[in-house]
């Protein structure tokens, strides 16, 4: 039983492993290089070297997502163009020196900007070079271009036919994973609360809520990329949806940890006042515990919620999100009382301790499922209107296939119902 558990796991990292980005791009790369290759020894027309142009572009155009080979092959091919053009022009005029190449390396990189080569600047003064000093040798500056559009064509092509993977599971556990940082983070934070916290304790405790920052900053690269994945590709339904899901999903999370951070100082600087005595009174400090716990258990059921993809799952991971933050209103009610009558006694740091106050709600208000909602229907209507300014003609003529397509079932609904009566 213990080996069948054992090569159980096993296979489950070999398949996690093949799944990792960093693998699947290097072997699609070196697949669609090697295609591109073979393809342009027998179509380009210079035979006196190895056509390398070719795998080279198909390298740089193959990316994880289609949406990010569509762009790279686009913007690739534009500037080896543009800087072969700007090479044979530079030739008819002036022959190869140090102050004619120059020039050439400036205009390139000027009409690099202008046709928007982006990352890709350079590569119009590289093609400009290599091009300006062997133009005399006849084809060999049509051959950059031949090889280029090949290795572009073959990495536009190796998407098409072979779909890349769509990365929102691998989003959906890294915004998980914060989630869940964020939910250890809280719950110590509670239990020093809820006992005697030194100074340096809860700075420690507000040093770990910045560093969040950084955690944040690597979801959001796993988040774009599941969102370029979801961009153009076939296999993916509803994908404006999808994406407007996980991003306001972390946005919601980002801001719960910057509350967090200034929960974490308030913190900090109850500890400074008050040392040595405890943050809070024991019954007030054991509320607050409670209330940390409670809303650290939200989050983690907010980001599954967010991350569920599957209707169902969805509409139970709903349900006990409502219902924990609706227990967690009635801690904070609890604890508003308890907070009154200790600064009625006391009224020593009365505004750090309604801070407290202000600060939980803060969160809670951000994870409620209706305002949730709401930010979702507005986030999707302000993506439909930026896509109708942006590409008018296209919208509308969806908007005619769509409205005939819905016309074509009630004609056939009309013409069923009279043959029926006739």
């Amino acid at each position: 039983m213990r080996e069948v558990r054992e090569r159980a796991a096993s296979a489950l990292r070999r398949v996690k492993w093949l799944r990792d980005p960093m693998v699947v791009q290097a072997l699609r790369s070196a697949a669609a290089a090697s295609i591109a290759y073979v393809i342009a020894v027998r179509l380009t027309p210079d035979k006196s070297a190895a056509p390398l142009t070719a795998p080279l572009t198909a390298l740089l155009v193959v990316q994880v997502t289609l949406y990010a080979t569509l762009k790279m092959s686009f913007r690739r091919v534009n500037a080896v163009v543009a800087g072969v053009l700007v090479a044979i022009l530079f030739s008819q005029l002036v022959g190869l020196s140090w102050w004619s190449l120059a020039l050439v390396i400036v205009a390139a990189l000027g009409v690099g900007h202008l046709v928007r080569a982006h990352e890709f600047v350079a590569e119009v003064a590289i093609s400009a070079m290599l091009v300006l000093g062997v133009t005399s040798h006849g084809t060999l500056a049509w051959a950059r271009v031949v090889e280029t559009l090949i290795g572009a064509i073959v990495g536009l092509a190796f998407n098409l036919v072979l779909a890349p993977p769509v990365w929102v599971e691998q989003a959906g556990e890294s915004i998980e994973g914060l989630a869940r940082r964020v939910r250890q983070l809280m719950l110590r934070m509670g239990e020093e609360a809820a006992g005697h916290t030194a100074f340096h304790e809860a700075a420690a405790r507000l040093h770990e809520a910045r560093r969040l920052d950084h955690d944040i900053g690597e979801v959001d690269e796993d988040l774009r990329q599941a969102e370029d994945s979801l961009r153009l590709n076939p296999r993916v339904r509803e994908g404006l949806l999808h994406r407007v899901v996980l991003r306001s999903g972390l946005d919601t999370l980002e801001i719960c940890t910057v509350v967090m951070r200034v929960l974490a100082r308030t913190f900090t600087d109850l500890a400074k006042e008050r040392e040595p005595d405890p943050l809070f009174p024991p019954e007030t400090g054991a509320a607050v515990e409670q209330l940390l716990a409670e809303i650290a258990d939200a989050v983690v059921s907010f980001a599954v919620l967010v991350t569920t993809s599957v209707s169902d799952d969805a509409e139970s991971a709903e349900e006990r999100l409502s219902a924990q933050l609706r227990q967690a209103a009635v801690t904070r009610d609890r604890l508003a009382g308890l907070l009154l009558a200790q600064v009625q006694r006391d009224p020593r740091q009365w505004q750090l301790q309604g801070a407290v106050l202000t600060e939980v709600n803060r969160i809670i208000d951000e994870m409620d499922t209706e305002h949730r909602s709401r930010r979702l229907l507005e986030e999707l209507d302000r993506h439909t209107r930026e896509q109708r300014e942006r590409m008018p003609r296209l919208t509308r003529l969806r908007d005619r296939l769509r409205a005939r397509l819905r016309a074509r079932p009630r004609r056939r609904k009309r013409g069923g119902a009279a043959r029926r009566s006739s």
